[in-house]
């Protein structure tokens, strides 16, 4: 019974011979490295970077759902690219652009 269903995944279109399988695999590596950056000061992120993982999180994740057959490792890969891209954005442009001003105290 495992043999067959590791066979079965081996042969998949989808499986560990193509690079459907790899790809995502990899991204999740971003995926997980922009997770640690989490902790980092908003004056250190880039914005080009957190712009390409964002917009590439949002085009792969509509693209894996087009896609025969549909690569649900992909999807969900790319939807935590765009969710963490979009979280980091967030921080940067709130560190960069926010009022700093400091409150006026009434004499």
């Amino acid at each position: 019974m495992a043999t067959s269903k590791l066979q079965a995944l081996w042969n998949h279109p989808a499986g560990p011979k193509t690079i459907h399988f790899w790809a995502p695999t990899f991204k999740w590596g971003i995926s997980i490295a922009n997770i640690a950056d989490f902790q980092k000061p908003p004056d250190t992120l880039s914005y080009p970077q957190q712009i390409v993982i964002t917009g590439t999180g949002l085009i792969w994740s509509r693209y894996s759902t087009v896609i025969t057959p549909k690569n649900w490792n992909l999807f969900s890969v790319s939807l935590a690219m765009a969710a963490t891209g979009i979280y980091q954005l967030s921080r940067k442009i709130k560190h960069d652009y926010a009022s700093e001003a400091e409150p006026v105290v009434a004499k």
